[in-house]
């Protein structure tokens, strides 16, 4: 897709969000439950919308907080829901509409002391914290978020007792129960007002802020970092964990620096996205563009999204990391540098590099490669039989120092301090940490290319059969499988995989936008990744249009 011309440029004044407009459409906009486009749907990070096109609106908070109180009482669980939010506007908004429902159906809720945002790793750490030596009474968690996405757009995410994402089984239930209650004009929907749920008494406010932050030093090697008196600098975002950043730093004396960390839901102080929109997409240089200006002034760097699940990772001699780079490296040294048992395996999403195989390999570690989407890791880490989960949309987490678990969601302050612990403790920046990895496996050259699509065309993944594929060569390489499964688990994929010796590729439809996405790498050249970039394209595209 074409790069915008003020791609990385600041915000004007005509790239913001118009926040009274996009609230009062919450409340006001009426959603019609026969247009699929306006109902509830769950992708790979729970149901995202806008109000302003009735996909994120006041009634489908509604009918999704019932249909989760339905699905609580299926499942037995009877323990507190742990509510949070990030710093969308429409967080704020439905996070009120949720506490409304939540409280009129008599559940326990649980909420940041001063009403404060809530990143998700937090409320996947408070669950397992609070559900630790239980069988029963065991709480859960809702987290109010789109994520990275535009200023304009709402998401809930539903965390179960295990502390990670839901998985489809649970998805595909609520979404059931919360359409069938938007098409009977939210028949069935118990709430309270608004002041009602804040005056009740099931009402509690619990300061995770202080005991996540307190914890670090059990997952992090935070003293390591406080004694190399590093240089740090961290772009808030203004997102859901911008108050922690100073909290941490005064609580275990660091040299830090932290931009962006008042609140703005217009998120004004953004530069554009390569689309030129404003996204906070820590993983982007164009929504970096900021922080890798100031790159010379740190010795690390680091940014969040608004629900601070996310990481990005910015050196000053190599500018913002590419994901799968610092997946590798975190793998590498976590490795050597955890007493983690030898058993423990290495999980990574397909779409993520070759160059995880071949560190997992060196260390004689059990790869465990899974589908899209960090929910195929939630179980894995909470049983810690996995020691590391990640995916290349720069998300990921990991068991602590001991071996248990930290948090069983993505976790993007761990991962931006364990950037922190990896230069004071090699004296190597992580971007100079993976060319020594390069200088040992060889070079990888990967590419994600966002292909313009239809959801018709987009449909004719769903009919590709790994067995029906007659494909033996691919860029000059002997094919050395073709898969529409994950290795790991067997589970369906949502597109295909083809490898070779010398390289691969993906290709899977994207949830939310009228496009495809294909995933490539080679460890030859940057000319074969070209060339294998370019079958790719046209193989898929025979394929879907088959």
């Amino acid at each position: 897709m074409a790069l915008h011309p003020r791609a990385g440029q600041p915000a004007q004044a005509s790239d913001l969000t118009n926040i009274a407009q996009l609230v009062s459409a919450y409340f006001v906009n009426e959603v019609d439950p026969r247009n699929p486009k306006q109902q509830v749907k769950f992708g790979t990070s729970g149901h995202r919308g806008c109000a302003l096109d009735n996909s994120f609106n006041e009634a489908h908070i509604l009918a999704i907080s019932q249909a989760l109180v339905r699905y609580r009482e299926e499942q037995g669980i009877t323990g507190p829901l742990l509510l949070g939010r990030d710093t969308h506007a429409l967080s704020e908004s439905a996070y009120m509409t949720a506490l409304e429902v939540f409280i009129g159906n008599g559940i326990e809720v649980h909420i940041q002391t001063d009403d404060g945002y809530t990143p998700t790793p937090v409320i996947s750490h408070a669950i397992l914290r609070y559900n630790k030596g239980r069988s029963e009474g065991l709480c859960d968690g809702v987290v109010i978020t789109p994520s990275h996405n535009p200023p304009s757009d709402g998401g809930f995410k539903y965390n179960p007792p295990h502390g990670g994402p839901a998985d489809t089984d649970a998805t595909k239930t609520i979404e059931k129960y919360a359409n069938a209650l938007l098409s009977s004009e939210l028949l069935g929907v118990e709430a309270v007002s608004y002041a009602e749920a804040r005056a009740s008494k099931l009402l509690k406010q619990v300061d995770w802020r202080k005991d996540y932050i307190e914890s670090l030093s059990d997952v992090i090697d935070m003293q390591a970092i406080a004694d190399a008196k590093l240089r740090i600098g961290v772009d808030a975002m203004g997102g859901a964990g911008a108050s922690y950043w100073a909290q941490i730093a005064a609580h275990y004396g660091l040299n830090m620096t932290v931009l962006n960390a008042d609140v703005d839901a217009s998120f004004r102080f953004m530069s554009l996205d390569k689309d030129g929109k404003i996204r906070m997409d820590c993983s982007s240089p164009y929504a970096m563009a900021s922080l890798l200006q100031l790159k010379q002034d740190y010795d690390i760097a680091v940014g969040n999204d608004p629900d601070y699940d996310r990481h990005g990772i910015v050196t000053p001699t190599h500018g913002l990391m590419n994901p799968n780079h610092y997946l590798a490296v975190a793998i590498d040294y976590l490795c050597q540098h955890r007493n983690w048992a030898p058993e423990l395996a290495i999980g990574k999403t397909l779409v993520s590099s070759a160059m995880i195989d071949r560190v997992v390999a060196k260390h004689q570690r059990t790869l465990r490669e899974m589908p899209v989407g960090f929910k195929w890791f939630a179980q894995e880490l909470h049983a810690a039989t996995t020691a590391f989960g990640g995916e290349e949309s720069a998300g990921a987490s990991f068991l602590d120092r001991q071996g248990q678990p930290w948090s069983t969601d993505k976790d993007g302050i761990i991962l931006a301090l364990l950037a922190a612990e990896i230069r004071a403790k090699t004296g190597k920046n992580p971007s100079q940490y993976y060319d020594e990895l390069c200088a040992e496996h060889g070079t990888a050259y990967y590419q994600r290319i966002d292909v313009a699509s239809s959801a018709e065309l987009n449909a004719g993944f769903a009919g590709i059969r790994a067995y029906k594929l007659q494909l033996s060569e691919l860029a000059g390489d002997e094919v050395t499988a073709v898969m529409t499964k994950a290795p790991a688990n067997d589970a369906l994929i949502g597109g295909v995989k083809v490898t070779t010796a010398n390289g691969w590729f993906a290709a899977r439809p994207s949830g939310t936008e009228p496009v495809y996405k294909i995933y490539c790498e080679s460890f030859v050249s940057q000319e074969h990744l070209t060339q294998l970039a370019e079958q790719a394209q046209q193989l898929v595209n025979s394929w879907i249009q088959a």
